[in-house]
């Protein structure tokens, strides 16, 4: 179900205080990298993504592939750092920003 333009703005205000907690390095798209990113977007839902590349285009190719290989949404990029989201199926509120941002 695709996220309404509230449901966006909601997540960029959680994510613009949040630090990036993976880099896409010069190794490229591993599986290890894949699986790492979905480990960490069920752990925490909503995370940034600092991503290495020459140019704008690349960025936008990888950024674009790192949605397509963990089912998540972008919500925004800026520069080389995209704020991916994709509900966890199972939350854990002391780790989902998005139930501890509820909390607080």
């Amino acid at each position: 179900m695709p996220l309404s333009s509230q449901d966006i703005k909601r997540l960029r205000r959680i994510g613009h205080h949040l630090k990036a907690i993976l880099i896409f390095g010069d190794k490229g798209l591993t599986e290890t990298f894949v699986e790492e990113l979905n480990a960490r977007l069920e752990d925490h839902e909503l995370i940034k993504v600092k991503v290495n590349a020459e140019t704008r285009d690349d960025r936008a190719e990888i950024v674009s592939a790192l949605c397509e290989n963990s089912g998540a949404e972008l919500i925004q990029r800026i520069g080389n750092i995209a704020l991916l989201y994709r509900a966890a199926e199972k939350p854990n509120p002391k780790l989902s920003n998005l139930l501890r941002y509820q909390e607080a």
